[in-house]
């Protein structure tokens, strides 16, 4: 019986370490006339430990982390930029959880489209 045992916890052990280390990556857009060129593209990679998410064009980059094992289907994220500006995204997931789309508000105004997931590819 112990054998058994031992056995389990190894089984579990690699269980848990490859599910740490299972990585979802979808592709990001940010649509906004307050933003210079009017869009920023990036990626989303959510994680066990958390996910996050960075958009850029060039110019200015702007990110957050949010709990991806938060299953409610709209959450809030908030957001920093490399200008200083920060604000909040509210994204609503689709039935899938891995596109979505929502909105954000910047703390000057600024506000505009968030999305992810396939409408963000074929932005």
């Amino acid at each position: 019986m112990a054998r058994g045992m031992a056995v389990r916890r190894v089984v579990l052990f690699a269980l848990t370490l490859a599910l740490a280390g299972c990585a979802v990556t979808e592709p990001v857009a940010v649509v906004s006339k307050g933003i210079p060129g009017g869009i920023m593209r990036g990626t989303t990679t959510a994680l066990l430990s958390g996910g996050s998410f960075s958009v850029s064009n060039g110019s200015l980059t702007c990110g957050g982390d949010y709990n991806d094992l938060d299953t409610s289907p709209t959450i809030s994220i908030p957001v920093l930029c490399s200008d200083r500006r920060n604000g909040i995204i509210i994204a609503t997931r689709d039935n899938n959880g891995m596109s979505g789309g929502g909105h954000f508000t910047l703390n000057d105004g600024t506000t505009g489209d968030f999305m992810f997931g396939g409408a963000a590819a074929k932005l």
